[in-house]
């Protein structure tokens, strides 16, 4: 036989010999990266630049902030035009001369970033003083929350972050700034750089016999696909740290059924599901399936006189397929828990109007019938919060933080 060497004895048991490939880049870089990526992404979902103001959500606001300071940021620009296709660093840049005036920590904080980078600086009135060097346990804390990993199941927490984002949007959460309430526990959703960060595991209590408090291992999941595995309080630092950071709120619908009147009730009203007839190929396949959910202080029937003329209707006329009777109820928190439960099955289809206009509309929903009664009984009785959408097997399930 042979005699084998050595690399090939262990090729031959399937060992590879090959060193891992590991970044090269900083964890600042990465983050830098990161945090651009999420801009690109707006940007072509919305075909526009991220936006301040009262009308724009949390997350475009932020976005808004971080690509201002990254315009400033001259290491930024080398690092992140390669992946600016859309020429995003270049509109409405800073000069030279006001870059000048601002110094690296000051844009860093702005953007939600530590000082990793700048251990080691001397006074020079002092040489035995030390600036800026921070100790090893505020390195490993720092470390822990940049060093996050790819989220190898994170198609089992989408639906939550979608869910978290179409909350906001629609008032059923909101977010404060962390501080307040410094509490963190199983569930619970924090904005961190940018990011809605899940707690999806806590681990045994640690005692920490030097601060005096309880700690924990945590798993943290991001909402752009990435984990990170860190103690409780230092989740807690960054979120002190950060200047955009945030609890998000859990959902408070507040009382749907009431005896006191509050100025959206509606006095008596009916809760109406339509199915429509429209000959959209997409609409007759699954005609049985797509339902029409809304809301009505008036008869039924009147609403839907003009169905046929009304792009709201798919342009077309439409069944009645089951009514509810309500009493005091608030129809706007109604339309929006309504759009909360079932907003991951959304009819995403776009027609034309009367005028040859694009519309999206709204309040259409790839839903069982069957289905959509069970919900109606929950939210009579209340415990609608404690269910999901579950569109893979059209059925509401429990929630489980």
């Amino acid at each position: 036989m042979d005699e084998l060497s050595g690399e090939a004895l262990l090729a031959a048991l399937g060992i590879d010999l090959t060193p891992e490939k590991t970044s090269s880049k900083t964890p600042r870089e990465e983050r830098l990266i990161a945090g651009f990526e999420d801009i690109v992404r707006f940007y072509e979902q919305h075909g526009r630049v991220p936006r301040h103001g009262a009308g724009s959500d949390v997350f475009e606001r932020l976005y808004a902030v971080r690509l201002e300071q990254l315009r400033k940021l001259p290491d930024a620009q080398s690092l992140l035009t390669p992946l600016d296709r859309f020429g995003l660093l270049s509109g409405a840049a800073s000069t030279a001369n006001e870059v000048t005036h601002i110094s690296g920590d000051a844009l860093l904080a702005a953007l939600g970033f530590g000082d990793d980078d700048n251990a080691g600086s001397l006074d020079q009135g002092d040489i035995t003083q030390l600036h800026h060097v921070r100790s090893h346990l505020d390195r490993r804390e720092a470390e822990e929350i940049a060093n996050r990993v790819r989220c190898s199941d994170f198609e089992q927490f989408k639906p939550r972050f979608e869910q978290v984002e179409q909350d906001l949007k629609s008032n059923v959460r909101t977010t404060l700034r962390f501080g307040r309430d410094a509490s963190i526990e199983l569930g619970n959703f924090f904005i961190l750089d940018g990011q809605i960060a899940y707690v999806a595991e806590v681990g045994e209590i640690i005692k920490t016999a030097s601060s005096g408090h309880d700690d924990a291992r945590l798993r943290v999941i991001y909402s752009n696909g990435t984990e990170s595995n860190l103690l409780l309080r230092s989740l807690q630092k960054a979120l002190y740290k950060d200047e955009t950071g945030r609890r998000v709120t859990e959902p408070n619908m507040g009382p749907l059924f009431g005896d006191t009147p509050e100025s959206d009730d509606i006095a008596s009203g009916t809760i109406y599901v339509l199915r429509s007839l429209s000959t959209h190929p997409y609409v007759a396949e699954h005609r049985e399936l797509i339902h029409k959910i809304g809301v009505t202080g008036g008869k039924v029937e009147t609403r839907i006189a003009a169905a046929e003329k009304d792009a709201t209707y798919l342009l077309a006329e439409v069944d009645i397929v089951a009514t509810y009777k309500l009493h005091n109820i608030n129809r706007t928190k109604l339309e929006n828990l309504i759009h909360r439960l079932f907003g991951a099955a959304q009819l995403d289809l776009t027609i034309e109007d009367r005028f040859g206009n694009p519309v999206r509309p709204r309040e259409w929903f790839l839903v069982p019938l069957h289905v959509i009664d069970e919900a109606v009984g929950r939210i009579q009785d209340g415990s609608i919060t404690k269910v999901i959408y579950d569109p893979k097997t059209a059925s509401l399930l429990p929630f489980k933080p």
